[in-house]
């Protein structure tokens, strides 16, 4: 087979999409749930008198580029973390290498024992990886590391708030609704829809099926709104 062909046959796997789906997932399912949560619960509670309907306009955009900042800022320290214990665990191995590059070469040979190679094709597989480059068999067979998977942070960071932007903003149409009476639905029904279009987006860029994501999904923001509508509710029979 061509090298061409094993490229083009590499590129209908999904593991090099984990670095930015995962947060792309994340911001748009918690933009949908988060601001439909926040708005809904704000219209339970009846909050904002004579202009509710400003009130709660105001009240979306402030949870949106709130909640986008925050998931921005927070995907990034948590995936620079990742980077830095990347870092360290390569510059730990290139510290081993050099004191000891023998003791690496047989730890690299039992790792191959244990996938399947008997000793003598694992210590010659092992030699032709540390004439290669030493430091990328170890980095790759020993720590799980590969260049595809690499964590990258302002990736993240930038997928998770367009994301949470993106989803925060479906429910935040409901606010213009004509009628203060329809304006929960309004915002229900647009994070229905919402929820429905990510689940099944994620779900194709994944490569899995569509129906249990999607599921999930859906399911997990209907609690979600229905704890916060009930919250909602109990502060304004409550009058506080």
């Amino acid at each position: 087979m061509a090298l061409e062909d094993v490229y083009q046959r590499n590129l209908h796997h999904r593991t090099h999409r984990a670095g930015w789906l995962r947060a792309a997932v994340l911001g748009a399912n918690d933009g949908l749930v988060s601001t439909a949560s926040l708005m809904i619960g704000v219209t339970a509670a009846k909050a904002g008198g004579a202009d509710a309907q400003g009130f709660l306009i105001t009240a979306g955009a402030a949870g949106i580029v709130a909640g986008a900042m925050s998931m921005a800022v927070g995907e990034y320290v948590s995936v620079r973390s990742q980077n830095d214990i990347e870092e360290s665990d390569r510059l730990l191995e290139m510290e081993h290498l050099s004191i000891d590059p023998e003791s690496e070469l047989l730890e690299l040979q039992e790792i191959y024992i244990k996938r399947g190679l008997n000793p003598e094709l694992a210590l010659e597989v092992a030699n032709a990886m540390h004439a290669r480059d030493p430091l990328e068999a170890h980095l790759r067979d020993e720590l799980g590391q590969f260049p595809h998977t690499k964590a990258r942070p302002v990736q993240a960071a930038v997928a998770s708030a367009a994301a949470f932007t993106s989803g925060g903003l479906i429910p935040f149409v409901g606010a213009f609704a004509p009628t203060p009476g329809k304006v929960a639905f309004s915002i229900v029904g647009f994070t229905v829809v919402g929820l429905i279009f990510t689940g099944i987006v994620s779900a194709k860029t994944a490569g899995s099926k569509v129906l249990a994501p999607t599921l999930r999904v859906i399911l997990g923001g209907c609690f979600g709104m229905a704890i916060t509508a009930g919250i909602g509710q109990a502060l304004h029979l409550s009058g506080i």
